[in-house]
């Protein structure tokens, strides 16, 4: 939508400049007078290429769509309308993809289009749960409580992405911050010493000679060893934007020995929980186990839910599947299936949410226990084998003298 700098005066006469966004330079004054301002200029602002990168790279923070989310359903349950809420929300969010998106949704709604609909072309903004969650609490009335359920969905789901990024990002940093501690010790410390030591006469020990080497290689090919690490970056970036190879990713993932099991529970309650908030809001089941594929964020388990979808087409329990894939533990596959005997799918599967929500918290805490330690060891270990390689030769030329 286009962007206009316009300047003018309040009906107080108190002077007025900014920007505003219409679908035209009319719809722009139309919106402004509305305001009431009275304007002296107004002219439009071409964005650039890198402004026009920016929006499409940005989409909107979880933390400000939860906000988003929580204040709607407030609004809502306080009686204020639909079209007044979105217009006070897209003044106030600090979001400026939410607050473009929202200025589109009013003008739809304003013309009588429901919100669901609105929001569906905005898809950048708003996921396939959304949409289809607002549509069921447009059919039921229950518009406020579906919107409040989506803000603890993607609460609980934050938290968990949380935790799981606090697990892995401990050994990364630890790690970097031991590379970049062996690549100062390689490229500084140990060649002064290897001059000293050269000059010096003598038979050098194996594991001089070899750190010695290191630090050549380090020293002239550093380049290298950057651009096969951003190479590494861009090839596990390309494998996951192909289907094919991003199960084969996945699965190397699930099959990790001790961040496996981790991202395997994760999985599991985001996939538990988005399905028990599409099933509490009355979306038909085939569409919300459809759109749990298109979220869950792992294509093993995607791909098995869409053998569930087909399953249940055939008139087969959504369980059948599930049975015989290990990705899917029995708890899982029992909860469900007596969530889908007696009737209560969506209490069920948020109880498996539950559990496994703890269960990533439990596992983040054991793995960090585990991890320090272990880190620390390494680095020591590395460090001290640089040492070592200088020390011991020194020993020997001393004790010749």
């Amino acid at each position: 939508m286009p962007h206009y700098r316009y300047q003018g005066r309040t009906k107080t006469g108190i002077k007025k400049e900014g920007t505003i966004n219409g679908k035209s330079r009319k719809h722009a004054i139309e919106k402004l007078r509305g305001q009431g301002v009275a304007l002296a200029s107004i002219t439009e602002v071409q964005p650039s290429f890198f402004q026009k990168e920016l929006t499409i790279g940005n989409p909107v923070k979880l933390q400000d769509f939860v906000l988003f989310l929580r204040q709607f359903a407030t609004l809502l349950q306080s009686g204020v309308s639909i079209v007044n809420a979105t217009s006070i929300l897209a003044r106030q969010t600090s979001s400026k993809p939410l607050m473009r998106a929202l200025e589109s949704i009013e003008e739809e709604l304003v013309t009588g289009k429901p919100l669901s609909e609105a929001a569906a072309k905005q898809k950048k903004i708003f996921p396939p749960i959304f949409i289809n969650m607002v549509q069921a609490g447009e059919a039921s009335g229950t518009l406020d409580e579906s919107l409040d359920q989506l803000a603890s969905q993607f609460e609980k789901q934050h938290e968990t992405k949380q935790k799981v990024k606090a697990a892995m990002a401990y050994p990364v940093i630890v790690g970097i911050v031991a590379i970049a501690v062996v690549i100062f010790l390689l490229t500084s410390v140990v060649p002064t010493f290897a001059s000293m030591l050269t000059d010096l006469g003598g038979e050098l020990p194996a594991i001089t000679v070899f750190v010695l080497g290191a630090s050549e290689v380090v020293a002239t090919l550093w380049w290298l060893l950057l651009l096969l690490g951003l190479l590494a970056a861009f090839g596990i970036w390309a494998l996951r934007q192909t289907p094919e190879t991003k199960y084969h990713l996945d699965y190397f993932l699930l099959k990790m020995p001790v961040f496996g099991p981790l991202l395997q529970k994760a999985a599991l309650a985001r996939m538990t929980r988005t399905l028990s908030s599409l099933f509490t809001s009355s979306v038909p089941i085939l569409q919300s186990v459809q759109i749990t594929e298109r979220v869950v964020g792992n294509e093993v388990i995607s791909r098995t839910l869409k053998e569930s979808r087909d399953a249940l087409e055939k008139g087969e329990r959504l369980t059948a599947p599930m049975e015989k894939h290990w990705v899917f533990p029995p708890l899982v596959v029992q909860m469900i299936s007596i969530g889908e005997e007696t009737g209560s799918l969506d209490q069920m599967l948020s109880k498996v949410a539950n559990f496994y929500e703890k269960e990533v918290e439990y596992a983040t805490d054991r793995l960090k226990a585990l991890i320090e330690p272990l880190m620390i060891i390494l680095l020591a270990g590395v460090v001290g084998v640089i040492v070592i390689s200088i020390i011991v030769p020194m020993f020997q030329i001393y004790s010749e003298i």
